[in-house]
């Protein structure tokens, strides 16, 4: 982060061409999708992840509301991170104002979008995809948003949106596992973000120069982080133990399970180490509880 924002906010050559990027689609979100792929890459997928006949399979998170809540609570620090890249406050009011409307636009807009193209393609509203929708939109902004109008603030948001949902599909069509779509969110959003800036600028900013700093950008901290994942793997390791993590790390590493109802049953004593005597096979006469 220090070297690539130095490039651009440190008065580097990125900043002597013209690149704009004002909060970071790409000096943040995009370097750290970037990474997140590096570190997806050399650690593999998660057991189970994907079948004999290689279709991905879900993994589900363990609670929505937990997972939505952590969504807005994102969304609101997005205020302080896109108004506070005016560096001041004071005599400011106007201009922060405009940035924390056109966040909230992309942002709703983004989950709308993407809310409405996982319901078509998989013919089920996903709340978690629309979350990463709110997401995607945030990212996408969050490089001009003191130049975008409200309208353009919307579609790039609806834009990020809808395309966050063939990212993430697409990295787990090639086996490329990333639990939570970091890489869609903040990679691919990062760079479409970045690009928008030359389009809806009216060439005020270069296409040209903003698609020169998202390349550059990527390409170092691809070399940088594939270089620190490796010299992690072949010294301390990046991996767990298979056993380890079939049996999951809340139990391997903190002593208790983090899904208790899975591991001990519905009736089980949650929060326990051990499960508990499991009841009697039901006679031939017993009807199972579920067929």
């Amino acid at each position: 982060y220090p070297i690539v924002g130095m490039w651009k906010w440190g008065g580097g050559f990125l900043d002597a061409l013209g690149f704009y990027d004002f909060a970071g689609s790409t000096l943040v979100h995009m370097t750290g999708g970037v990474a997140g792929l590096m570190g997806a890459l050399i650690l593999g997928p998660r057991i189970g992840k994907y079948g004999k006949d290689g279709k991905p399979r879900a993994i589900p998170g363990h609670s929505i509301p937990l997972a939505m809540t952590g969504v807005f609570i994102l969304w609101f620090g997005w205020f302080g991170f896109n108004g506070g890249s005016t560096l001041a406050a004071q005599g400011q009011g106007q201009a922060i104002g405009a940035i924390l409307t056109t966040t909230t636009l992309a942002a709703a807009a983004g989950a709308v979008l993407a809310g409405a193209v996982i319901w078509i393609v998989a013919r089920k509203p996903d709340p978690a995809m629309a979350g990463n929708g709110a997401l995607a939109g945030l990212v996408g902004i969050t490089a001009g948003p003191d130049l975008a109008t409200g309208l353009e603030a919307v579609l790039v948001g609806a834009f990020c949106g809808a395309i966050v949902v063939g990212s993430v599909m697409l990295f787990d069509r090639i086996r490329i596992d990333d639990p939570v779509g970091a890489i869609s969110v903040h990679g691919t959003c990062g760079i479409i973000g970045t690009l928008a800036v030359g389009v809806y600028t009216n060439s005020e900013y270069s296409l040209a120069t903003q698609a020169l700093g998202v390349v550059s950008i990527a390409a170092f901290v691809a070399a940088v982080s594939a270089l620190a994942f490796y010299l992690v793997k072949f010294t301390i390791g990046i991996r767990v133990t298979e056993e380890e993590e079939i049996e999951g790390l809340d139990i391997t590493e903190h002593g208790v399970y983090g899904y208790p109802d899975v591991v001990l049953g519905p009736s089980g004593a949650a929060g326990f180490s051990s499960p508990p005597t499991p009841a009697p096979a039901p006679t031939p006469s017993t009807r199972p509880a579920m067929e």
